[in-house]
C-alpha cells in the first residue's frame, strides 16, 4: 500500500468518525462533544425533515437548539450506517450515511409530566445525512449537515411534546 493510499484510508476513518461522533454526542447528551463536531459557522438543512429553510448557525447555538427537543427525550438512539465518503481534494469531502433515529418517550414519564399513558411513545426516523466535510486544525469537521427523511414510524407528535418541556436536557 502506498503513503497517499494510507493517508487517503485514515482520512475517510476520520471522516467517518466525526459523523459518528454527531449521534454519539446526541445520545450521551454531551452536547460539547455533538458541538466540536462542526465548523464555525456551519449550514444545517433539517428542510427534508421539518420542512424549514437550511439556517447558519454558530456550533454552540445548534447544539442549544438540539438540546431543547432531544434532550427533553428519556432517551434516544441515532444509528449511522452505510458511509460513502467521496473526497474532493485533500481537505474536503462528502460522506452519506444512512440513519436511523429513535426518540423514546416511558409511560411512567409521560404520566409524571401529566400526559397519562399506559405505554411509551415514540418515533423513529429513517433515511440518511449528507455531509460535507473540512479539515480543520483540529481534524475534520462538518461545514454542511443535510437530513433527509425518507421514512418514520411511530408518533411524530413526540417532537412536539419534546419541544413543549423547554430544555431539560
Amino acid at each position: 500500500m502506498t503513503q497517499d493510499a494510507l493517508a487517503r484510508l485514515i482520512d475517510r476513518q476520520a471522516v467517518v468518525d466525526v459523523v459518528v461522533q454527531y449521534a454519539t454526542g446526541l445520545d450521551r447528551r454531551d452536547w460539547e462533544l455533538y458541538a466540536t463536531c462542526f465548523t464555525d459557522p456551519c449550514e444545517f438543512d433539517f428542510s427534508g425533515w421539518r420542512g424549514q429553510a437550511a439556517v447558519v448557525l454558530p456550533p454552540a447555538e445548534w447544539a442549544a437548539k438540539v438540546r431543547a427537543t432531544n434532550g427533553n427525550f428519556d432517551t434516544t438512539q441515532h444509528l449511522s450506517a452505510n458511509h460513502v465518503v467521496d473526497f474532493d481534494g485533500a481537505d474536503a469531502a462528502t460522506c452519506v450515511s444512512y440513519m436511523q433515529a429513535q426518540h423514546w418517550f416511558s409511560a411512567a414519564r409521560l404520566t409524571a409530566l401529566g400526559h397519562p399513558a399506559d405505554e411509551p411513545r415514540w418515533c423513529t426516523l429513517g433515511g440518511f445525512y449528507t455531509n460535507s466535510v473540512v479539515r480543520t486544525g483540529d481534524g475534520w469537521r462538518i461545514r454542511r449537515c443535510q437530513l433527509d427523511v425518507t421514512w418514520v414510524t411511530g408518533d411524530p407528535t413526540v417532537f412536539d411534546l419534546a419541544r413543549s418541556m423547554g430544555d431539560r436536557g
